[in-house]
């Protein structure tokens, strides 16, 4: 019960975009009594929103979104996006075990493909796994649903020969666009975005991640980080240190990591074999 209060109080839903168009086509009727010029300004306003609301991943505008765990708690999620790589996996596992820190990867379908391995190892040391699209392309959101979901569903196939079956979705730098909505419908995913992130650019400005993170890091918060490698990969000793001092950040502020089912009460993924250490990787998402 208490799983299911904290999910329902940190959907935000899509069913904004609904009420905020009908609410400017009624402000535009009201205005055209008054000047017909009038009414362009509440549908001009409606059309910009429309416009921008996919680029704001928490506001839930299209489709109902987690973006953050439940109030007043002590925790925060860490959660690593495009992975995996095995120049960075590797080193990011050794260095989450020995912090005992459980973290999710938002992994896409064509990285998994390339690398089932390193899948394995994410959920063999006690991490979970989310779907990140195919090939995260954000063209594809200008396509019809039928291609979205065929897009979400290719991802879900890979990592299905992988042994896991996401639960959670996560669009490509978090756009949540008019078709995403209905795709998720059809696909049964849940879709999870993030509330803190440190405007990386996909790892390609490291200097300052951790100090940017723990300005803004807040308890509930779910973080955006990157697993994939610097384009100058001598630079990864850099980047780690960085996942280290936020880590260590967040411990000195008294919050704690905690799983993303954790955080947001429901969830991340399902396992589909017995390949993995079934007990030790249900406690650590306990």
């Amino acid at each position: 019960m208490e799983s299911v209060k904290k999910r329902h109080h940190e959907i935000r839903s899509g069913s904004m975009a609904v009420a905020t168009g009908l609410s400017a086509f009624l402000a535009a009727g009201i205005l055209m009594m008054i000047h017909v010029q009038l009414a362009i300004v509440p549908l001009a306003g409606f059309v910009l929103v429309c416009l921008a609301a996919p680029f704001f991943p928490c506001i839930g505008f299209y489709a109902p979104v987690v973006c953050r765990g439940a109030a007043g708690g002590s925790a925060v999620a860490l959660t690593f996006d495009d992975g995996p790589d095995p120049l960075t996996t590797p080193p990011l596992l050794a260095l989450l075990k020995d912090r005992r820190v459980t973290a999710a990867f938002f992994v896409t379908g064509e990285n998994a493909a390339a690398h089932p391995g390193l899948i394995e190892d994410i959920v063999r040391q006690g991490h979970l796994v989310g779907n990140h699209s195919f090939g995260h392309s954000t063209r594809i959101f200008f396509k019809r649903v039928a291609a979205v979901v065929e897009d979400i569903e290719a991802a879900q196939e890979v990592l299905a020969g992988c042994g896991v079956r996401p639960q959670v979705y996560r669009p490509p730098v978090g756009i949540v666009s008019p078709r995403l909505a209905p795709a998720l419908l059809k696909t049964g995913m849940t879709l999870v975005n993030f509330s803190c992130r440190p405007m990386d650019r996909g790892n390609r400005r490291l200097g300052g991640i951790a100090a940017r993170v723990l300005k803004r890091v807040q308890e509930g918060d779910i973080v955006l980080l990157h697993d994939r490698k610097p384009p100058d990969p001598n630079r990864l000793p850099d980047w780690l240190k960085e996942i280290a001092d936020i880590m260590d950040g967040i411990q000195a502020r008294g919050m704690k990591v905690v799983p993303l089912s954790d955080l947001i009460g429901m969830p991340v993924m399902v396992r589909l074999d017995n390949r993995y250490n079934v007990a030790d990787t249900e406690s650590r998402e306990r």
